[in-house]
């Protein structure tokens, strides 16, 4: 069998949510998110973003959401992010004001600004908890009341459901365990049982994986997230470093041991004592 696509790279996520044809995946994965916060379940949703630009995925710095209006006009976006980019919480606040504020055109009203929901799916830990699914409000400190019910985000974080005793009678844990992309043939039958949609989803992948051009744009879209994630690195080793020389530097300067000031910033002794010939 041909080793299935990551369902998490989010050139694959938006081929299986955010086309036409699978508009009732992307309603179900909604309303099992949703089901908290929405008081009935969404019917219709409008993708606003459906296509994918194929220079895109050559593109380090493209955002492959899925941006979708439900009947009502509420928006939602769905972001998958394999790694941390670091601010976080005020990329995605930035992003859901610009989609909040984009709402608007000349002449109307505040009044006519719907509820915008940011969907975060994380591969990576982010919350100071255990929780995998982080729902968050704009809420009053000192007695919870909520001051608007517009601003609503979502954080679901895939590698927590392998410190927790997941159950599999919760639907929103089966649709995470396939985004996370479970490799054990027996569990990928057990959470599609009695599941249409979900099956559906994972007919989809499995096309997907089968499908040559489908691959050869996975695979670009993998290289580009891939030298991303190389970059993001290599700037937080530099930051790492220039710091450890700042701290040597102000050691020197006190006057400490070159041998001592080495074990203490990790640098070698030599360039510590190449840092002191430059002080003095």
């Amino acid at each position: 069998m041909t080793n299935r696509l990551d369902p998490k790279v989010d050139f694959v996520f938006k081929r299986i949510f955010g086309v036409e044809e699978n508009k009732d995946v992307l309603l179900d994965f909604l309303n099992v998110t949703l089901r908290e916060s929405e008081p009935s379940p969404i019917t219709d949703i409008q993708l606003l973003n459906p296509y994918i630009d194929k220079n895109a995925l050559y593109d380090k710095q493209s955002i492959l959401d899925l941006h979708a209006r439900t009947a009502d006009g509420k928006q939602v976006n769905i972001e998958i992010q394999l790694f941390n980019r670091y601010d976080i919480e005020k990329r995605t606040l930035y992003y859901w004001s610009k989609m909040y504020s984009s709402q608007l055109e000349e002449g109307q009203k505040y009044k006519d600004l719907k509820k915008t929901i940011t969907i975060n799916i994380l591969n990576f830990n982010f919350i100071p908890n255990d929780r995998y699914y982080n729902l968050f409000h704009l809420r009053e400190h000192h007695s919870g009341s909520r001051l608007t019910d517009d601003i609503e985000i979502h954080f679901m974080e895939l590698p927590k459901l392998q410190s927790q005793r997941a159950s599999l009678s919760d639907k929103l844990v089966k649709w995470l365990l396939f985004l996370k992309g479970v490799d054990k043939q027996e569990l990928w039958e057990v959470i599609a049982m009695n599941e249409p949609t979900l099956q559906k989803a994972m007919d989809t992948l499995e096309f997907l994986s089968q499908n040559e051009e489908a691959r050869r744009l996975y695979e670009m879209r993998q290289k580009a997230l891939h030298d991303e994630a190389s970059m993001i690195d290599g700037a937080k080793e530099e930051g790492k470093r220039e710091k450890e020389i700042e701290v040597a530097k102000n050691l020197l300067e006190m006057g400490l041991d070159v041998t001592k000031i080495a074990k203490a910033t990790g640098l070698p002794e030599s360039e510590v004592k190449k840092l002191k010939e430059q002080l003095h």
